[in-house]
């Protein structure tokens, strides 16, 4: 028998690769069995494991904004139907009032239970960005929507298996039944089931684990890898200095943040008071991701390899006005508060830490469709340099993190050619560190379709830090078949027709320390 009061380093260690290593395999079962380029080419989903109490205990390394919130969806869930749990049973969440981030990223949870099936003794959760969940454009991003209604259907910890048997009939009625249905029900269902077989195996390995060391010891080691994050987290909080910085957008909304270290208990307290009043357009952050764009800055602070895990916010007081943009109330429109805002959120956090200049603060949200075909990519931009680093080129920065369609798999699943693909000289600011370059996207549309770009830092630039130059602001425009030009904002929704090209220049890192003469 191990003793379960200490952790044994060693064995924290090993345990801390395992809790990853469930995580990372339920990814692997979910990339191999999802239906959409979504996910199975973008690998836009994340997977994760928690506590008996919701809490995060370790994940792979996907996607930062679905990590960070998904421990509110599991919460929630224990809150609504706790009682009700039963074996074989697995829940669809996307409400962004309750944990979720927006409405295409939807979250299946499968409540583990002890072998006589009693009591639960874990979650396992996978969160996959579904291509199309309705609302008024394809791809269910669109730019202009003013209520979350607009931006697709909503799951509200629906019961997508129940004692095993998959409630295919419910899911497809919730999915049409709607103002703006789904478009494409078939590949919700499949990627649903993928998620569905990426917790089984989750389940399948936590038992597997709990066989082999027992449950008590599983159970302590779960919370010693959440004390060991939390004390990493305190060890970085105790070089910080308080800071505080205002962060407008390209609508004219701001963030403000106050951050303060107690130097005594080794923790800090982030407030957001000052920052806009929710918003009528789709630029707020519901809570949860407010609070992934935290967690997210204080692990990257941390110097040891640990999960990111619910340790880490221990340390954090995190103050959200309710009814400002980072704390908005039902039914405020969402679906760029996950994507853009986020990104905006975590600029502002290394602003007033000092840490570092701005990133490219965008994930140049691009979606195009019509009824028979729905697509979403993000694209990638520059990186912020930092005290002692050049900023990174061509990269995806900060709270997303998935690749980009390969060009062939595009092609042959969606009637569009990528015309070209190639870095934006000097779009990264100059300094004594230079922020990274941008990328300039075409692609040409063969048939007719509606394209969104959902998008930020087109007017206000991405900032330098300590004396560095800020970063070139992105650019949207159109090419017609025609050679006329249209120049877009930073959201837009257009017609395209055959031979048009979309043509996407995403903005640079800013740069830091002033270039010496």
């Amino acid at each position: 028998m191990y003793t379960t009061s200490q952790p044994d380093p060693v064995r924290l260690e090993i345990f801390k690769n395992l809790y990853q290593f469930i995580a990372e395999q339920m990814g692997i079962v979910l990339q191999n069995t999802a239906a959409s380029v979504n996910i199975k080419e973008r690998l836009d989903f994340s997977c994760a494991i928690f506590d008996a109490s919701g809490l995060l205990v370790a994940n792979a390394p996907h996607i930062p904004v679905h990590l960070g919130s998904m421990s509110e969806s599991i919460r929630s869930l224990i809150n609504d139907k706790g009682n009700t749990l039963k074996p074989g049973n697995v829940y669809l969440s996307n409400n962004p009032y309750n944990g979720g981030t927006h409405l295409p990223d939807v979250t299946a949870i499968t409540p583990v239970f002890d072998e006589e099936e009693k009591q639960i003794i874990f979650y396992v959760a996978s969160r996959g960005h579904q291509a199309d969940i309705g609302g008024i454009t394809p791809g269910s991003m669109p730019p202009h929507s003013t209520t979350v209604e607009e931006e697709g259907i909503l799951f509200d910890n629906f019961l997508l298996v129940e004692q095993g048997n998959f409630r295919e009939n419910q899911v497809r009625e919730t999915l049409l039944n709607h103002p703006y249905p789904a478009r494409n029900p078939d590949q919700n269902i499949a990627d649903f089931k993928a998620q569905i077989a990426a917790n089984e195996r989750g389940v399948q390995e936590l038992r597997k684990m709990v066989s082999q060391y027992g449950l008590d010891t599983v159970q302590a080691y779960m919370k010693f890898v959440q004390d060991n994050a939390e004390e990493s987290v305190r060890r970085a909080i105790d070089v910080l200095k308080d800071g505080s910085f205002i962060y407008e957008m390209d609508d004219g909304a701001r963030i403000q943040v106050k951050v303060t270290i107690n130097r005594e208990n080794r923790s800090a307290t982030i407030d957001f008071t000052g920052t806009s009043r929710q918003l009528n357009t789709n630029f707020n952050a519901p809570k949860a991701v407010t609070q992934a764009a935290v967690l997210y800055v204080f692990r990257t602070l941390v110097d040891d390899s640990i999960p990111l895990n619910g340790g880490c916010l221990k340390p954090l007081e995190i103050i959200i006005p309710e009814g400002c943009m980072l704390n908005p109330t039902y039914p405020a429109a969402v679906v760029a508060g996950n994507v853009e805002t986020s990104q905006t959120i975590v600029d502002a956090l290394y602003g007033a830490l000092g840490i570092m200049a701005a990133s490219q603060g965008t994930m140049n949200n691009f979606t195009f469709g019509n009824d028979r075909y729905q697509y979403y990519e993000t694209i990638c931009g520059g990186s912020g340099a930092g005290t002692n680093f050049d900023g990174t080129h061509a990269v995806h920065t900060h709270m997303t993190n998935s690749r980009l369609t390969d060009p062939e798999v595009l092609e042959t699943r969606y009637p569009v050619l990528v015309e070209s693909f190639s870095l934006r000289p000097h779009s990264g600011g100059k300094g004594k560190h230079s922020g990274g370059n941008g990328v300039i996207r075409r692609i040409k549309f063969l048939e007719a379709m509606t394209a969104n770009i959902l998008s930020g830092h087109r007017v206000i630039p991405p900032f330098g830090l300590n004396g560095g130059e800020a970063g070139q602001v992105g650019r949207n425009w159109i090419q017609r078949q025609d050679g006329t030009q249209e120049n877009l904002d930073s959201t837009a929704t257009v017609q395209m027709q055959p031979g048009d090209v979309f043509v996407i220049e995403t903005p640079g890192g800013g740069g830091f320390g002033k270039l010496s003469c």
